[in-house]
């Protein structure tokens, strides 16, 4: 029996090309929500239902998500500090039970646990448990750090010669956003009930020490690894440019390497995809030129 599956954030990198991705495979009757519809005008002609759905008007989720057998609840991208994307989520959550849906599959961070220095771990952890404390069946997707989030401090890497963070020894199974895609469409794709926790990792985990050797390798420049103290590291990006929030929430990932909570490399992408995922090396090596794009 055909399902209809349904994609949330259809409009962002990774709902966009998880639909891409399930269109590909013709997996039948595919509904696609957004904020803006006209993003995915595109997709309509392709035979997508398009709804609008405003995660914080949770009035408007019930009929969003109507019809929806199996339902892929993208975590949004409301990071300003506040409980906003909690309650969004929380929206969701409910909208899902009411309308009747089968499965819901969420895309969670690695360890979101109590505990963790990541600051977005507690919008992850507070969506896990509306999830539990729900009647409904779903899987988590905890993703860990995209590969693609390196294409943000590797080029200044390699023009400096110095690839500075406050990692210490720690490394991380970063994992592209095409395998996070790959795995969500197969999970959506399937028939599998219950309640499942599912690590996405790349196929090994890569410390800071690593990811200077490799991008030297990669654009035959020398990059070595410079550990400095957290505060540094926030103090640096600050002067940087970067807003005081926005050092703050990436050096906690940092922080969490440091500590081992993101050295976590797993199967789970081929035993779901049938493929294995691509290693750091790899996805650097197909991105050389954005590697040297900064001037030395």
């Amino acid at each position: 029996m055909t399902q209809t599956l349904l994609v949330t954030g259809a409009s962002g990198h990774l709902g966009r090309r998880v639909v891409e991705l399930l269109l590909e495979a013709k997996a039948g009757h595919i509904i696609a929500t957004t904020r803006a519809p006209e993003k995915l005008a595109d997709m309509a002609k392709r035979g997508v239902e398009v709804r609008p759905a405003d995660f914080d008007r949770p009035e408007t989720l019930a009929k969003a998500f109507a019809g929806a057998d199996r339902l892929l609840l993208i975590s949004t991208d409301a990071v300003d500090g506040t409980d906003r994307r909690i309650r969004q989520h929380r929206n969701a959550v409910n909208a899902a039970e009411q309308a009747g849906v089968k499965h819901v599959i969420y895309t969670s961070l690695t360890k979101p646990e109590p505990g963790s220095p990541i600051l977005l771990a507690p919008d992850h952890h507070a969506t896990e448990q509306a999830l539990a404390d729900s009647s409904l069946s779903w899987t988590l997707l905890r993703n860990n750090v995209y590969t693609d989030m390196l294409l943000m401090s590797l080029p200044h890497a390699v023009a400096t010669g110095q690839l500075v963070a406050a990692a210490g020894e720690g490394g991380v199974g970063y994992v592209t956003r095409e395998d996070c895609a790959r795995a969500a469409a197969a999970v959506l794709q399937a028939s599998t009930l219950g309640r499942t926790t599912l690590d996405i990792t790349g196929p090994e985990v890569v410390t800071y020490a690593a990811l200077a050797q490799i991008a030297s390798d990669v654009t035959g420049r020398p990059v070595n690894y410079v550990n400095v103290p957290t505060a540094a590291m926030v103090q640096g990006m600050v002067g940087a440019g970067f807003p005081q929030p926005v050092a703050e929430l990436l050096v906690s990932f940092q922080t969490a390497t440091a500590q081992g909570d993101l050295a976590l490399a797993t199967n789970t992408v081929a035993e779901l995809t049938g493929t294995a995922p691509q290693s750091v090396r790899d996805f650097l090596a197909a991105q050389k030129e954005a590697l040297v794009a900064v001037p030395a």
